[in-house]
């Protein structure tokens, strides 16, 4: 399945009718607005705003945002530029991403950096990466031979930050940094949600334990990608991949581009990627565990188009029913689960009206599980993505990349990488859960299982 970005229709509104005020969501409390839903339950709380309103007015602590509801505005919100990527989340992520990564850049700056990363993604760079996303798919398989208990938290994070590190920052130093890595990043993108949602400011200033093992994470980051920079200058090699694209980077003036902007996107690079896409693995293999016929079909694909040999690169296009199920597993485990906007100008939206400097505040998870666009929409159903049946899906109702100029860049080569892990792990083993293991949802910045421990049965 391909989503691509295409141009919404105008909002409902009437020549006659001044825009209002969107209605205001219930059961926020003093102080906290409905911070404390976005703490409590999120997941519940955002699926079902649409109930009450196409645009709701939600409280953030003392901050009013406006929560956008149906598919139809969240891809006028993604695509118009009247909305640029800012608020809470944003804010929350501005410690980690800084302020000069692509992740968080906009205008001029934004777009300069799309060009400099797109060339990596192009469809016919994507292939140069093959060996390398099916080396780490294998060593999974060989590794997990033992039969004994998997932390499939680490094992999915681990191969995320090993495909990304090897595809786009080429050298073996990534080795023995990939566990301190992933380690850093799951404390942050924990300690982040919580900043985004009671945004309580100067008391993450305290010296509490939970704010010292954020601060030593966030630094720790830091030191490492200053390390990754530092050892790539000093070997004097210029392979042909992202990070010598960042090192010979130039701005407006012709200029080398500055060490914080390099900085900045080296961690662009390595964080949101590893982060979404490790989450979505654990989210795969939670469906390959609690599915086993789903396991049996892809198993069954791969004999089919590959036979006796391993699954190689060159086997995904024709894995149609593999891709289906991660693109199932996206819609309803998307690991991107809530966004944020803000207004640029006063505007309007929904019949609504939308102040300048306003915050807008939308849901992936609760867009893709809607009733309204999709039937038996809590179902695991990969068949949904077959062609005749997809093209029901109603326009941003699955938008697991995003749309438009903010759309993720390395949306195929990750289709390409979940594909190829999915369809290596699914033909070897199937799954159970050991003890210990919790498949809960864990809210953060980014949605996963919350300690997802499986044993690989061989087939």
């Amino acid at each position: 399945m391909t989503v691509e970005s295409v141009k919404p229709g105008a909002s409902a509104t009437t020549a006659t009718t001044a825009p209002g005020e969107p209605p205001l969501a219930g059961g926020g409390v003093p102080l906290l607005g409905h911070g404390w839903k976005l703490v409590s339950d999120p997941l519940a709380f955002m699926a079902q705003l649409r109930d009450h309103g196409d645009v709701v007015r939600i409280r953030l602590g003392p901050k009013t945002v406006y929560a956008v509801t149906t598919p139809a505005l969240t891809g006028e919100v993604a695509l118009s530029p009247d909305y640029i990527i800012a608020g809470p989340l944003w804010e929350s992520l501005e410690d980690l991403l800084g302020e000069e990564g692509v992740a968080t850049a906009n205008g001029p700056l934004h777009r300069r950096q799309r060009r400099t990363i797109q060339p990596a993604f192009r469809l016919d760079a994507i292939p140069a990466y093959g060996p390398v996303m099916a080396e780490e798919a294998h060593a999974l398989v060989e590794r997990w031979r033992s039969g004994e208990a998997l932390d499939i938290t680490a094992e999915s994070f681990r191969v995320a930050v090993r495909v990304a590190a090897r595809c786009l920052m080429r050298g073996s130093y990534m080795d023995a940094r990939a566990e301190r890595i992933c380690a850093d990043l799951a404390t942050l993108f924990s300690g982040m949600y919580q900043r985004m949602v009671v945004p309580l400011g100067p008391l993450y200033k305290v010296p509490l334990p939970a704010n010292r093992e954020f601060n030593r994470a966030l630094a720790d980051l830091h030191v490492l990608v200053d390390e990754i920079v530092a050892d790539r200058r000093a070997s004097g090699q210029k392979p042909d991949d992202l990070l010598t694209a960042l090192l010979e980077a130039r701005d407006e003036k012709g200029e080398p581009i500055g060490e914080q902007e390099i900085h900045d996107q080296v961690i662009a690079i390595l964080t949101p990627g590893s982060e979404t896409v490790g989450a979505t693995v654990m989210s795969l293999l939670l469906v390959l565990t609690e599915h086993p016929e789903v396991g049996d079909k892809i198993h069954h694909e791969v004999e089919t188009v590959v036979g006796d040999r391993p699954v190689a690169f060159e086997d995904v296009r024709k894995l149609t029913y593999t891709a289906n199920v991660v693109t199932e597993t996206l819609r309803l485990y998307p690991a991107v689960w809530v966004l944020t906007r803000r207004a640029v100008t006063d505007t309007e939206l929904g019949g609504y009206r939308i102040p300048r400097g306003a915050d807008l505040i939308y849901s992936p998870y609760a867009i893709q599980r809607d009733r309204r666009s999709y039937g038996r929409n809590e179902e695991f159903d990969p068949d949904r993505w077959l062609p005749e049946r997809a093209k029901d899906v109603p326009k941003y109702a699955m938008s697991p990349f995003s749309v438009g100029n903010r759309k993720c860049p390395s949306d195929h080569f990750s289709m390409a990488e979940l594909t190829l892990i999915t369809a290596a792990v699914a033909s070897a083993y199937r799954f159970e859960h050991a003890p210990g293991s919790d498949a809960r949802a864990r809210i953060g910045i980014t949605l996963r299982p919350r300690r997802l421990m499986l044993r690989a049965l061989p087939r």
